[in-house]
């Protein structure tokens, strides 16, 4: 058990998700791997989240100690992988990340390259999470405009803001994105012709052709 526990302290961080499908150490079986983590957890030195997740906890005043955030579990199931980005957070939340909506979304939804299916719908502790493959491999140079885009493309159903004030924001997301038209247009050709039409109606697709 303590070889286990020195294996998870020299490899992964307080509050870090340990996903024990992912763990590989030399010397031990599966079965053993599972064993002395369930004897970790029995004793508290290992806390589990979900079915076969499970992370160091950091010591706080609370016996209890800490909690992992679903978000933090959520970016290294789906939107990483090791280091390499791989998907990114879309649907409602995104929004509410954005501004334009003041509703809390009652599930997750990701668009990550670990989706075997175009959509799933599956479970995070407690909560929701909606999976779906995305229209061209996520990468760290494209998954801003993909995650624009797919936003833009639903901007006229979930957008509590409208007019100018949504045009604004959408502008100042774009400055502060570093997003460009030129960026985005190689993708406009996996969307509905919708997209277009929003594009057009937010004036997002003159930004940065005004200043020219």
């Amino acid at each position: 058990m303590e070889t286990l526990y020195e294996y998870l302290l020299d490899n992964y961080k307080e509050n870090e998700p340990i996903f024990l499908a992912d763990l590989q150490v030399d010397g031990m079986t599966r079965t053993n791997v599972r064993q002395q983590i369930k004897k970790l957890t029995d004793t508290g030195k290992v806390k589990r989240f979900d079915n076969g997740i499970y992370f160091l906890p950091k010591k706080t005043i609370f016996k209890s100690g800490s909690q992992l955030a679903p978000e933090k579990v959520l970016e290294c199931k789906y939107l990483r992988d090791k280091d390499e980005r791989c998907g990114y957070v879309s649907g409602l939340m995104f929004f509410n990340q954005m501004g334009l909506t003041t509703q809390v979304p009652m599930m997750y939804e990701v668009v990550s390259n670990k989706a075997t299916n175009d959509y799933r719908e599956t479970s995070l502790a407690k909560s929701r999470v909606i999976v779906r493959k995305p229209k061209v491999p996520v990468t760290e140079k494209n998954y801003k405009a993909l995650q624009f885009l797919d936003m833009l493309k639903d901007v006229d159903v979930y957008s509590e803001v409208t007019g100018k004030p949504l045009q604004d924001r959408l502008y100042r997301y774009m400055d502060d994105a570093n997003l460009s038209i030129s960026e985005m247009e190689p993708y406009f050709a996996y969307y509905p012709d919708k997209l277009y039409k929003n594009l057009v109606e937010t004036r997002v697709i003159y930004n940065g052709l005004l200043a020219q």
